[in-house]
């Protein structure tokens, strides 16, 4: 029997609650109560926490606590209804005359509509019977028949056109929560443009009081129930005051669960709505002062963002071959990060030899580099019938992924360490079938296993750095309402059609996506951070944003944070002494 290192998981802001609920309804998708059924690769109890409802249904929610500002939920309970009796708990003792005033709720799309129907059993759909049977999720609460949300819902997968629905992340959530799990900070609004949190000292005030008292308390719940706690895994906003919070709860985390892991992914998305040249500045001073706080007190911290840089004038974000998402929908972008974070995060959720969180920390956090970067091929190109040595082989001398860190990737592959995920390709198909007494045209055809062949191929790019490599042959699973934005030459399986499709009503859905991640400790983050942080040092605070100064951050702290940062940049230098500056676009330093 394999042992469960159980993970509790923190998301801090909205974005980061529009990744964490495309991570979720992925890890609902993947999850299966057949018992006549081998276990999975992974295991899902690292994750999520069983329990029962006053009924006596057996719930399986995720070991999760979400914060998030007024007015954020719309139409999700904070409490959530899974553990609801149904009753009105009031109870009326005044004889008089009453008034009752009620407004209407705000209105479900029709993805939720489903789900509430599904629940109360008032959906049902007639089987298609050349489908195969999916195992049941607990968004019914115990209520629903085997087989319902996920098929019923597949049956109806295009009539989801969420893009112009999605106002906020519970208009996708596919999964109930435990009632510990959201948690709301009334202090701040979500829209509007009065009490809002912009500015990283903001963030940092808030932990004390009634917030950090909920907080303990959220955490004393989810932490006492774990019989070998591992960790925690942070989602947290990175461009406004959540970054200050998280700063917080991080270090939280370290004072009271020394020896844990704390591996903290600074979420941002390509852009904000109505952003102007004050509020990209706020965005670029929490992008620094966020990364080196959550550095400082975590196992190692990672930017996950699609953004071309950290700065007021970032590049081009990043664009995948097969993927055709609008880079301004948070529900898109949030959706390719979920991905990503689905497979980074592998190797300390296997069911079998996995690394737990602090050991693939130590590996990637050497000499105090504890800014990591990550890097994905989404999905990873493979034609139908082809294996994976021939896949990378037609890469040459390219590396198959896009940055996913704002970090350009070094041509002379300058890494200190780095671990690579491998999600979605059946065993037979990761090694060559060459015929006996057939020639090999490349060293990755001589390899007999998986593993062999994406450790040749790794190292042909990297020869002296450390490597971790991990294949799991499970892809991600999209059910609805992951949005499908996928090119045309994609199959179900996510795989290149060979031929392709001739006409487009012969395209399908795509249920089902390989992706290949890197997590690496590399010269490229060095980079980063020192472009930062020079952009950061040439601003003057006092005449160009002196709100963010009056926010409780003072004069002296913010220019400690930036020598932090300049000092972190400078420990990615190569072991040769070379500067972290590699062409002429490095060069360029930001107003």
């Amino acid at each position: 029997m394999s042992l469960c290192r159980e993970v509790v998981t923190l998301q801090l802001g909205h974005y980061s609650n529009f990744v964490g609920t495309h991570w979720w309804n992925l890890q609902d998708a993947s999850l299966c109560y057949d018992p006549d059924l081998p276990p999975g690769e992974l295991q899902s109890d690292v994750l999520f926490r069983e329990g029962l409802t006053v009924g006596g249904h057996v719930t399986y929610t995720p070991r999760l606590i979400a914060l998030d500002l007024k007015g954020s939920l719309r139409t999700l309970k904070q409490e959530g209804s899974l553990y609801s009796t149904g009753q009105d708990s009031s109870t009326l003792t005044w004889e008089g005359q009453i008034m009752t005033h009620t407004e209407s709720p705000p209105l479900k799309n029709s993805f939720l509509q489903d789900l509430d129907k599904l629940d109360k059993g008032e959906l049902l759909v007639e089987p298609d019977f050349s489908i195969p049977s999916v195992p049941p999720t607990h968004s019914s609460g115990g209520t629903v028949a085997m087989d319902t949300v996920n098929s019923n819902l597949e049956h109806m997968r295009n009539s989801y056109r969420l893009e112009g629905s999605v106002g906020v992340w519970s208009d996708f959530l596919r999964l109930h929560l435990h009632p510990r799990t959201v948690s709301v900070i009334n202090q701040y609004n979500h829209d509007g443009e009065a009490a809002r949190l912009e500015a990283f000292g903001q963030g940092e005030a808030l932990l004390q009081g009634s917030v950090l008292e909920d907080l303990e308390d959220r955490l004393h719940f989810f932490v006492e129930e774990c019989d070998y706690l591992q960790g925690f895994q942070v989602l947290c906003d990175l461009a406004d005051g959540f970054s200050g919070l998280g700063s917080k709860v991080t270090e939280l985390l370290q004072d009271s669960y020394g020896g844990r892991g704390i591996l903290t992914w600074g979420v941002a998305p390509v852009n904000h709505p109505d952003s102007n040249p004050v509020k990209e500045l706020f965005h670029m001073m929490n992008f620094a002062l966020g990364t080196v706080n959550m550095a400082n007190h975590s196992s190692f911290f990672c930017p996950l963002t699609l953004r071309g840089g950290l700065g007021r004038r970032p590049s081009p974000y990043t664009v995948f071959p097969l993927v055709n998402y609008d880079s301004s929908l948070w529900y898109h972008s949030s959706a390719l990060l979920a991905l990503a974070l689905d497979s980074m995060t592998v190797s300390y959720r296997l069911r079998y030899n996995s690394s737990p969180m602090w050991q693939l920390a130590d590996a990637l956090t050497v000499s105090g580099r504890k800014v990591v970067c990550a890097y994905g091929s989404i999905p990873f190109p493979i034609m139908q019938g082809s294996c994976l040595p021939d896949a990378l082989c037609a890469y040459g001398d390219l590396l198959p992924w896009k940055p996913l860190s704002a970090c350009p990737e070094l041509v002379d592959g300058r890494c200190f360490g780095q671990s690579v995920t491998l999600k979605g390709l059946e065993r037979q198909r990761l090694v060559s079938p060459l015929a006996p007494g057939t020639q090999p045209s490349s060293s990755l055809q001589c390899a007999r296993t998986g593993e062999d062949v994406l450790d040749t191929y790794m190292r042909s790019h990297y020869p002296h750095t450390p490597l971790a490599v991990q294949l799991v042959s499970t892809p991600s699973t999209l059910t609805p309402p992951f949005p499908q934005m996928f090119s045309s030459l994609l199959d179900s399986q996510g795989q290149i059609h060979s031929p392709a499709p001739s006409t487009a009503a012969s395209v399908s859905a795509v249920t089902a996506l390989p992706v290949l991640t890197s997590v690496q400790s590399s010269s490229a983050m060095g980079q980063v951070l020192a472009q930062l942080q020079k952009a950061c040092v040439a601003v003057e605070m006092r005449r160009s944003a002196p709100s963010f100064l009056c926010q409780g951050l003072e004069t002296g702290d913010l220019a400690e944070s930036l020598e932090q940062l300049r000092s972190l940049a400078s420990r990615y230098r190569d072991d040769s002494g070379g500067t972290l500056r590699s062409s002429s676009e490095e060069e360029e330093e930001e107003d």
